[in-house]
């Protein structure tokens, strides 16, 4: 039996996979494990999904049901929900998301007391829960919990992001694509707040039109709007808009590893990069440490998942982590990835500099990466085709110490992501297309 939660939270088609009971019985463990005995408080947030009014209804009821208050927060980013959990001294969060996935998967994820993700070993043992028949007698009368409308929810977090910058970013024209997500409620506001002239495209929302060639998946879009409109900077969100990728005035792409460079060093050269340390993971660039290592800041690498890089962040006492994804933690300000803070952060450099985002993304060169995810029948195959890893270890001897190999199951799709990353562009790339073609050989 394969493990409920993958990378980021429990994940699968909505209605089939992630059904209404088995929200069920996540809000119940929510409020068992995350609530003070008795009476608990759960913050609950959702993004635009259709299937997000059904699982948020069943898992309100698993929460009341078992006793704990629902902190009802409607569409709000991810980010929030982790900030408002803290905010207000509720005893865990709940995010009805699927993040970047197409809108007929949604997810469920958790988030502790103090605004953090669960940890492996709690997760273990909230899906030993939600698999085992009922152990306890329900509350009854008084003791069942309530359902409490948190009206101005986005509106505290915005009032929260637009004070986690020094100053304002006046004159600064950005435009946004909201994805027809979760940030559409945050977003545009807050950079409006802050004296941004802002142009927001795919603010709206069907339910089904959620990340379709839109967001920060498909940059296309915001690119052409960049160009055309002549703005400065250009961000897009995913979904629940806990990630943003941006583009600079000529269009280009800013991936997570630029931003993070740009923000580190700006960081250090002020002398507020706790350590002069910054966490990423094995598929941040080799380009991103080169430049780290010349401004003489540590780099320490994770698996991928944003709750690894948050780990590591913990453990070392940084400030600043994240993925080339656009997922990236600024731990003074956030306890998760969030992207209109790192938005925040970016168009601040920008503004206090006087530098366009292009003169910036000049702090590090990129190596040649390439990445392709090859749709398998069975990704638990990765682990045991001999086939699959006589090819890496010979592409990794070929490469030697002028690039790398990774391939790796997705946390939430059926899919096996291979990237390769080289000195030169040719050579990564028919590395990865004959990877590509045994991986699909193998494992269909």
């Amino acid at each position: 039996m394969s493990r409920l939660f993958g990378t980021d939270g429990v994940r699968g088609v909505a209605n089939s996979e992630l059904t209404p009971e088995l929200a069920f019985r996540l809000g119940e463990a929510a409020g068992h494990f995350l609530g003070e005995k008795g009476r608990g408080r759960i913050v609950v947030g959702k993004d635009t999904r259709r299937s997000g009014d059904m699982l948020e209804a069943a898992l309100i009821a698993g929460i009341t049901s078992g006793g704990a208050d629902a902190l009802v927060c409607g569409v709000v980013p991810t980010p929030a929900v982790a900030h408002l959990t803290r905010e207000l001294g509720a005893d865990g969060g709940v995010v009805i998301s699927a993040s970047h996935n197409a809108p007929r998967y949604n997810g469920i994820k958790l988030f502790s007391r103090d605004g953090f993700k669960l940890p492996d070993d709690l997760e273990d043992e909230i899906e030993e829960f939600t698999r085992r028949p009922r152990e306890w007698e329900r509350p009854t009368g008084k003791h069942v919990g309530r359902v409490v409308t948190i009206a101005d929810a986005a509106e505290q977090y915005i009032a929260h992001a637009v004070q986690t910058i020094d100053g304002d970013i006046s004159g600064v024209r950005i435009a946004v694509d909201c994805g027809h997500g979760a940030a559409a409620v945050a977003s545009p506001e807050a950079l409006r707040r802050l004296g941004a002239e802002v142009e927001c495209i795919n603010c709206d929302w069907t339910g089904m039109d959620i990340n379709v060639k839109c967001g920060s998946t498909h940059l296309g879009a915001i690119s052409s709007l960049v160009t055309s409109g002549g703005f400065d900077l250009g961000i897009a969100h995913d979904g629940d808009a806990d990630r943003v990728l941006a583009v600079d005035e000529k269009g280009n792409e800013v991936d997570g590893d630029l931003i993070m460079a740009i923000c580190a060093a700006d960081l250090a050269e002020r002398g507020e990069l706790a350590h002069n340390t910054v966490v990423g993971t094995v598929m941040t660039n080799m380009g991103f440490e080169v430049a780290m290592c010349d401004r003489d800041i540590t780099v320490i690498k994770t698996k991928v998942g944003d709750r690894y890089v948050l780990e590591q962040m913990q453990n070392s006492g940084s400030i600043l982590g994240g993925e080339q994804s656009g997922h990236i933690i600024f731990m003074r300000h956030n306890t998760t990835g969030d992207g209109l803070v790192t938005a925040l952060q970016l168009a601040s450099v920008m503004s206090r500099t006087g530098k366009s985002l292009s003169e910036l993304c000049g702090v590090m060169k990129r190596y040649p990466q390439v990445l392709v995810n090859a749709p398998v029948r069975d990704k638990a195959l990765l682990t045991t085709s001999s086939a699959v890893s006589s090819a890496i270890q010979e592409a990794e001897a070929k490469l030697g110490d002028t690039g790398r190999v990774l391939v790796r199951a997705s946390g939430t799709e059926p899919l096996v992501r291979i990237m390769v990353e080289a000195a030169d562009e040719g050579v990564a790339q028919a590395t990865v297309d004959r990877l590509v073609g045994i991986v699909t050989a193998e494992l269909g």
